[in-house]
């Protein structure tokens, strides 16, 4: 939106046309969302707290949390409000990627809202019911994968990159709307099961966005691309100011997730956020770098489906509790100790995924 009012007054002013530079807008929309984040962050708070809109707590799970019952949950609303004001704002609203990463974003973001309404206001324990909540996330994957595909211009759009090698490409055709659904799907359960310990995903979150910004600045530069051995894929770049806002916003939300939680993200923002990441990452062809980058993600996820499928043959449960950081907690280790450790590990991965533009 400004971007254009700029355009506009550089005519009468060429100090306006400043504004055309991405690194300048993602770095105003990194800011912009952090600001709005810490500004209209405390009376969010007191609304959900007016509203009683307070997290349920398992009784089964860790004592530690039982003093959590009531924490202000739906907080993800603040983020999304953030990234989505930021972005419109200081992006290029002509760009169909971007329109596509907000959507899909909001769209996974109105079935967490609905979950977490059902949950906390209707006090309806199980929430939008399982079937009903894949459904959604399946029509909205499907429908970006399908999308994608048929704006897609040039091979390299639609080929798997191998993470370490330059020259192995493997062309997927039709599979490329198979890997983009489960990519999208996947990444949005995924950072929802680890959204369960105060600022445990959204750090991850924020740092793999992050990274996958400059991903997406590279493979938007004709130069850098052909410099790095990775698909030029002509207007990603302007992902790049989508992910500052998700940076700025996540981190204006951490000041307040951190622990101990003032609120919680819920369903609204795990589910919304891990579908942005997907989708980017489907955008910039670095779905298996997102695997390594995001594999806190993957770990708990994988700790999941290990004790459920434990469980169903054995009767024999792998971890004292899924997802694994509960099983650290009641292992004794400090819910603090858990999510400092996990963010370290992060950092780390995120590191050896940015590592991948050089190491092939």
């Amino acid at each position: 939106m400004l971007l254009w009012l700029a355009n506009y007054l550089s005519v009468f002013e060429p100090n306006f046309a400043v504004f055309q530079y991405l690194t300048l807008r993602s770095i105003l929309s990194v800011l912009t969302a952090l600001i709005t984040a810490l500004f209209i962050g405390p009376w969010m708070i007191r609304s959900l707290e007016t509203r009683q809109i307070g997290q349920s707590v398992r009784r089964d799970g860790p004592e530690s949390h039982l003093s959590k019952q009531g924490t202000p949950t739906m907080g993800g609303v603040l983020i999304l409000i953030c990234i989505t004001a930021s972005t419109l704002l200081w992006g290029d609203l002509a760009n169909v990627y971007v329109w596509i990463t907000l959507l899909v974003m909001l769209g996974f973001g109105v079935i967490g809202w609905v979950d977490d309404w059902k949950k906390v206001v209707l006090k309806n324990s199980e929430g939008l019911p399982a079937k009903s909540k894949f459904l959604g996330q399946s029509i909205i994957g499907l429908v970006a994968a399908v999308i994608l595909f048929q704006i897609a211009k040039t091979p390299s759009e639609t080929t798997l990159l191998i993470p370490f090698f330059k020259d192995v490409f493997i062309p997927l055709g039709y599979g490329y709307i198979i890997l983009t659904y489960f990519v999208v799907v996947g990444t949005s359960n995924a950072v929802n099961l680890t959204d369960g310990l105060d600022g445990l995903a959204i750090l991850p979150t924020v740092l793999v966005a992050g990274a996958l910004g400059v991903f997406a600045y590279l493979t938007g530069n004709a130069i850098f691309s052909q410099y790095l051995f990775i698909p030029f894929i002509p207007g990603t770049g302007e992902l790049v100011v989508f992910l500052g806002a998700m940076v700025g916003a996540g981190l204006g939300f951490l000041w307040f997730n951190t622990y101990p939680a003032q609120v919680f993200m819920g369903d609204v923002g795990a589910l919304a956020l891990g579908a942005a990441l997907g989708v980017v990452a489907v955008m910039v062809r670095q779905e298996l770098v997102l695997f390594i980058m995001g594999g806190i993600f993957v770990l708990e996820t994988v700790s999941v489906m290990l004790q459920v499928a434990s469980f169903r043959l054995t009767g024999k449960r792998l971890f004292r509790m899924a997802p694994i950081h509960h099983h650290f907690e009641l292992k004794g280790w400090p819910e603090p100790r858990v999510i400092v450790r996990f963010w370290i590990i992060s950092v780390m991965l995120v590191l050896v995924g940015l590592a991948t533009l050089k190491l092939r």
